[in-house]
């Protein structure tokens, strides 16, 4: 193992999990981050043995054997997935410019952090790019030799951006009826389907303002969108998700197509030479994604009762 740490911070946000949470953290352990930041939800009371695996976990990820300014945001009480994660993040962006943000069911390739590292160094100031993602679903699909490519839509299964980016985040999406008024998502997306998708979910977003799903990930796709801003994704895949199951709050039905296994990304890294987003790879990931996930998943998690939409990824 080196003896170097990793000098860009890295936010690991965890729950109750213990064996997806120690698979994560082991390969954070071998990066050895100079800086983690530890995001945890609280237990819920009337969950048997969750305050226990709650602890077991903070504890987990707390024994740090490498030099690390270690900072931890630990709930005393269950908040639930949403309003964790973005008061977590709104905590590391008041203590970071950047960083590498990974979840416990997020289990990544070692080249990950550098990739982030390289990424969120060379796009630093840049408006264009809001987010760089970890995990390509659609790889295969692609036609480019370069190391990584630019689309439009974002994902948040392992990913790095900056504080001014953050800073953008609006979980109410207040300005979401002026653009649904305009019909500005048709200017965005040239498939009917694709626009009615978007516009069914901003929906769901704006008028449960935050007392609703559990899904913050959505209101950091649209402000990526209506910012008209780039996400971007490596050559290869290099993050996996390892969280589904019946445990899981929003990834309950394993599908092979979205748990790719990861590879290594060749460094020195091959940059584009342009910033053009691939449409066809956002249409190839609107398909594969994000409609069957949430027809599958997000969908049912609506019809289900307001306690579980508090519910931690767990």
């Amino acid at each position: 193992m080196s003896e170097k740490c990793f000098d860009t911070p890295v936010v690991f946000i965890v729950f109750k999990r213990t064996r997806t949470t120690r698979r994560v953290f082991e390969v954070i352990s071998r990066i050895r981050p100079a800086k983690l930041l530890i995001v945890a939800d609280g237990p819920r009371g009337n969950i048997a043995g969750e305050a226990e695996a709650c602890q077991q976990v903070r504890e987990m990820v707390s024994a740090v054997d490498w030099p690390c300014e270690l900072f931890t945001d630990f709930a005393v009480e269950n908040i639930g997935c949403k309003e964790r994660i973005i008061s977590g993040l709104n905590w590391a962006f008041s203590l970071v410019e950047e960083a590498i943000i990974l979840e416990d069911d997020c289990l990544p390739d070692a080249s990950f952090f550098p990739f982030c590292k390289e990424m969120l160094e060379r796009y630093r100031g840049d408006s264009r790019v809001s987010t760089i993602s970890g995990t390509n679903l659609v790889e295969r699909y692609l036609q480019t030799g370069d190391s990584y490519f630019f689309a439009r839509i974002a994902t948040t299964w392992g990913w790095a951006t900056w504080r001014s980016q953050w800073q953008l985040y609006d979980s109410q999406l207040k300005n979401w009826p002026e653009i649904r008024r305009l019909g500005l998502l048709s200017e965005i997306f040239d498939e009917s389907r694709t626009v009615a998708f978007w516009t069914r979910i901003f929906d769901k977003m704006y008028e449960d303002r935050g007392v609703g799903p559990s899904a913050w990930d959505y209101q950091w796709i649209y402000m990526s969108l209506i910012g008209n801003a780039l996400t971007i994704f490596p050559r290869v895949n290099l993050v996996t998700n390892i969280g589904f199951g019946s445990d899981a709050t929003h990834t309950s039905g394993e599908d092979p197509r979205l748990t790719p296994p990861v590879k290594s990304l060749a460094f020195p890294l091959k940059h584009p030479s342009h910033c053009i987003p691939l449409r066809t790879m956002d249409c190839r990931l609107q398909k594969l994604h994000y409609a069957p996930l949430t027809r599958r998943i997000h969908g049912k998690i609506h019809r289900i009762c307001g306690g579980i939409f508090q519910a931690f990824r767990g």
